[in-house]
């Protein structure tokens, strides 16, 4: 076999550095078929298995002290299908790369989230998700998938074969087997105008409908202890390509948005009490802006800036009144927030456990800045998403367990039945599955 395998490879830490394992073994196959010998080594060996990608995300739902697989190998597109207008592409892709690649083919996803530093398989995995009225997340582009299971056995899946397994394994938390293909629907490229404006806070909620229903993709970030948001409104366009002047994206990107923006970070950190007033100057540093792209070049911008998230789905026509309950608590808690707080939207989907799952959702993302103390400011929160309903992103910060997605997820017992059946003796096991999926 021409895969790389270890022993003892030391310490895997996530991007946010706040999730740590030692695995027993790590391997790195080159083929789908030396991928399912490693899961049958696995298992004749009484390990269990955990593929990852570039560890985004923040909690340890990747981690394991058995065999831990890496898919750089597993890179590139295998199809593109002009008449189904599909793409299929290997799973451990980088979302940057497989953009670059459709661009040159004239060809784009639909919709992204705002980074694309992830695998393929490791954001679709875990429920990545952009903002869209219409459009949403990139699972829910996935038109067939790839997958090893517990025995070895490659499984393929789509709406007409093995459609149970498709219709869970989209977003299937690395519980069902390892996934070590995708195809995506993709359509020709297309442009995007996005226009970015400051805008109070209070206007936008009270607005949100409207800004929702008026645009493809809406979005604001809201800058704690201020009234101040930051919205973003993407369109399509029939052109001309305008896209942002190198310098202006170079000041506001990189310098503004990645490194005034660190060392903010860095004051607020050693000087807490300079946060408040640092908030109210980085609400206002950014200018509006308007410019026409390709889409990932408009969905997408640098974030270099290391953080820690929890973001929770809830029904959408419940945003509104849970951010007025998130800003009443930031003001009266005496906490000092040095992150804006990020607002998506998505639309009901079919897949078993995406955060959207039978339910039009909007998203309220939480952050911290990496080494700071989060817990308060995250369990606050956390309250008042949990007393709407909410959905944790899987790949993001919470303390929610089987019990409670069962009670929020009216399709959980489906997904389990599913993982009874696939992974009996939980090869594909770890703590974090055992919390939030149960046994």
């Amino acid at each position: 076999m021409s895969s790389t395998t270890s022993g003892r490879n030391g310490t895997w830490r996530n991007w946010g550095g706040n999730v740590v394992a030692r695995p027993a073994r790590e391997v790195t196959p080159a083929s789908v078929d030396e991928l399912a010998a490693e899961v049958r080594r696995a298992a004749e060996d009484g390990l269990t298995v955990k593929a990852v990608g570039t560890g985004h995300s923040f909690t340890a739902i990747a981690a394991t002290d058995g065999v831990l697989i890496r898919p750089q190998l597993l890179t590139g597109i295998r199809d593109i299908d002009r008449d189904a207008m599909t793409v299929t592409v290997e799973a451990g892709t980088p979302l940057k790369r497989l953009n670059v690649a459709l661009a040159r083919e004239g060809l784009s996803l639909t919709n992204m989230g705002d980074i694309m530093e992830q695998t393929v398989s490791g954001a679709t995995s875990t429920g990545t998700h952009g903002t869209g009225r219409e459009s949403g997340s990139i699972a829910a582009q996935i038109r067939g998938l790839e997958l090893v299971t517990a025995d070895g056995s490659v499984l393929t899946c789509s709406e007409k074969e093995n459609p149970d397994v498709f219709a869970a394994a989209r977003i299937g938390l690395g519980a069902l087997g390892v996934v070590t293909a995708l195809t995506f629907a993709v359509e020709p490229v297309f442009l995007l105008s996005a226009r970015e404006e400051p805008m109070p806070f209070d206007k936008v909620l009270a607005d949100f409908d409207e800004l929702w229903a008026e645009n493809e993709h809406f979005e604001f970030y809201w800058f704690p202890h201020t009234g101040n948001t930051n919205t973003k409104r993407n369109n399509r366009s029939a052109g001309p390509r305008k896209p942002v002047p190198q310098l202006a994206g170079w000041f506001e990107d990189e310098f503004l948005s990645n490194g005034v923006f660190q060392a903010a970070q860095w004051v607020g950190q050693a000087v807490p009490a300079t946060i408040p007033a640092i908030a109210r100057i980085s609400s206002k540093a950014l200018s509006a802006r308007t410019y026409t792209d390709i889409p990932y070049k408009v969905f997408t911008s640098p974030r270099r800036v290391r953080f820690v998230e929890m973001e929770y789905a809830v029904p959408r026509e419940a945003v509104t009144g849970a951010l007025r309950e998130l800003k009443a608590m930031v003001e009266r808690s005496g906490l000092r927030v040095s992150f804006p707080v990020e607002v998506r939207t998505a639309p009901a989907d079919d897949i078993t456990l995406s955060t959207a799952s039978g339910r039009d959702s909007a998203y309220i993302a939480v952050h911290m800045m990496r080494g700071t103390a989060y817990q308060r400011y995250f369990t606050d929160a956390e309250r008042i998403f949990t007393a709407h309903e909410g959905r944790p992103h899987w790949g993001k910060v919470h303390t929610r367990d089987a019990a409670y997605f069962a009670s929020v997820y009216p399709r959980f017992g489906e997904f389990t039945a599913l993982r009874d059946r696939l992974d009996p003796d939980r090869l594909f096991q770890n703590d974090y599955l055992r919390r939030v999926l149960g046994q």
